[in-house]
């Protein structure tokens, strides 16, 4: 055990350092202290760090093991989603047909494309996948207009969106995310 401890410090050590580093380039986003032509890097171990340190505070209950990928223009996230947790800890019961197809945790990975530019920002979600299970086209379609948006009507999916904070784009690679100010 004490072995164990000893090799995970290096592990906790570093999300820690990534999450408070990412915490200030935030800082210095939201602030609007960054000067014109400005880029700020997000690496994704950053971006790990801080999903892992803050979905547990907007989603205490429900969501397990959250991960990010990057790729170009693109980025996935994947996690174990109990989705009957996830509906009690938003304070709305499931009927007892949901309970009994989606009771336990799943592995659900999404699959989004996004653009920016001009202060501008789209995601297009390509794929959702659940239990192993790919869902895409018009059943995605279906899904997101008739689950996902009833629920989060502020998700903006498939239109674009302003980027706060004089952020002109992103540019999503698969070693980082660049942030432009404008």
């Amino acid at each position: 055990m004490a072995r164990l401890l000893v090799l995970a410090i290096p592990f906790y050590a570093a999300t820690q350092s990534d999450y408070v580093s990412i915490k200030h380039k935030f800082e210095l986003i939201e602030t609007e202290r960054l000067k014109p032509g400005s880029r700020v890097t997000l690496s994704p171990q950053e971006l790990n760090a801080y999903v892992r340190e803050e979905l547990p505070k907007t989603v205490p209950d429900g969501i397990r093991e959250p991960k990010l990928e990057l790729g170009s223009g693109s980025a996935t996230g994947s996690a174990l989603v109990d989705f009957v947790k996830l509906r009690k800890a938003q304070g709305k019961a499931p009927g007892w047909l949901m309970r009994q197809l989606l009771a336990g945790e799943h592995p659900v990975t999404v699959v989004a494309r996004i653009q920016s530019s001009g202060g501008r920002a789209t995601a297009e979600v390509q794929s959702v996948e659940i239990s192993g299970m790919t869902i895409e086209g018009r059943m995605l379609d279906f899904l997101i207009q008739n689950y996902l948006l009833p629920y989060y009507p502020e998700a903006k999916i498939g239109q674009p969106f302003e980027l706060s904070h004089r952020m002109d784009r992103l540019d999503i690679k698969p070693n980082q995310v660049a942030v432009y100010i404008k």
